[in-house]
């Protein structure tokens, strides 16, 4: 049974001597005092525990006229037995196994990027083609002797790519290769060029960023094989003799 306070209140009928004749003011004064409700609600009372015999009897009084709560109604578990807890054991072991059997797949490349930074996507993407399908060690050398003022923040975001991928993708450094280098614009802010006679112009400063990836590729050296194989391929009998091959845009000796 919920507690509660009970309001006492009275009338009190004032006459006024200002007011007329026939109205009558009243006012109404109650004993609710809010200090002695938190007094009541926040005391330190002792707390009486109640038995298991006094527990059950409530739960089976209140079963009785259907007012169980939803977790009192639903079916109890069947306790575990000793072979559905061995099976349970090894079924998670086994789970484990197979999870720790999977490896996570070996990365193949790298990406990174520089932070947009005040030039022209325009120049930026001049040293994007200049680097793209180079060595990394060759696309650091040929930063390092540009003479574009970009030239050094590249060399600088490639000396970092490639300590990244050596060192968190486990890639080899011998083999890796700028494969793609693009660029992005950014943001440009426009400000105010003061001209002749009165007028205005507008003045943008452009920004962009370089991203490039980075994968393992054939070095210098198997390139110029490569290329070689392929050149000496093509030759069958150094021009000693005439082959039996069309002769593509022939001069005027062979027109016979």
């Amino acid at each position: 049974m919920q507690r509660g306070l009970l309001n006492v209140t009275r009338s009190i009928s004032i006459v006024h001597p200002t007011v007329k004749p026939g109205f009558v003011q009243t006012r109404n004064a109650s004993t609710y005092n809010p200090l002695n409700w938190l007094r009541q609600k926040l005391s330190a009372d002792r707390r009486i525990k109640e038995t298991k015999e006094e527990i059950q009897a409530a739960r089976e009084e209140a079963r009785e006229e259907g007012q169980l709560s939803l977790f009192e109604q639903t079916k109890s578990v069947a306790p575990k037995t000793e072979d559905s807890v061995s099976k349970s054991v090894v079924v998670s072991a086994k789970a484990k196994k197979a999870e720790s059997s999977k490896k996570p797949a070996a990365a193949t490349s790298h990406k990174y990027s520089t932070t947009y930074f005040k030039i022209s996507p325009r120049k930026l993407n001049m040293l994007g083609n200049q680097i793209s399908g180079k060595p990394v060690d060759y696309a650091i050398l040929q930063m390092q002797f540009s003479e574009k003022r970009a030239s050094k923040r590249i060399m600088n975001m490639l000396a970092t790519a490639k300590d990244h991928a050596s060192r968190y993708k486990h890639l080899d450094l011998s083999k890796l290769v700028v494969a793609e280098a693009w660029v992005n614009k950014g943001k440009v802010v426009k400000r105010i060029e003061p001209r002749g006679r009165g007028h205005m112009g507008i003045r943008k400063h452009k920004q962009a960023k370089m991203h490039v990836v980075l994968k393992e590729g054939m070095t210098v050296e198997e390139k110029k094989a490569k290329e070689r194989a392929y050149k000496l391929k093509k030759i069958v009998s150094a021009a000693a003799v005439r082959e039996n091959k069309p002769i593509r845009n022939p001069g005027a000796m062979w027109a016979w």
